[in-house]
């Protein structure tokens, strides 16, 4: 299974971990069903609301092998 990175683009994100929209909303990223934000890295989404980038990838990257 693929690694989630922060050069990973948001609708790759939620194909590669089943419960990274819920991680992702936890966090204030609620846009989840904008296009425009399933072309968006995790990087960008990550600068957009102001969260720590590892400690995000460490959550989303949790469970996926």
């Amino acid at each position: 299974m693929a690694k989630i990175t922060k050069d990973t683009l948001i609708a790759d994100c939620l194909k590669i971990n089943p419960n990274s929209a819920e991680i992702l909303q936890a966090v204030g990223m609620h846009c989840l069903g904008c296009a425009l934000a399933h072309n968006e890295t995790i990087e960008q989404a990550v600068m957009v609301h102001g969260n720590d980038l590892n400690k995000l990838l460490e959550k989303l990257n949790e469970g996926v092998e």
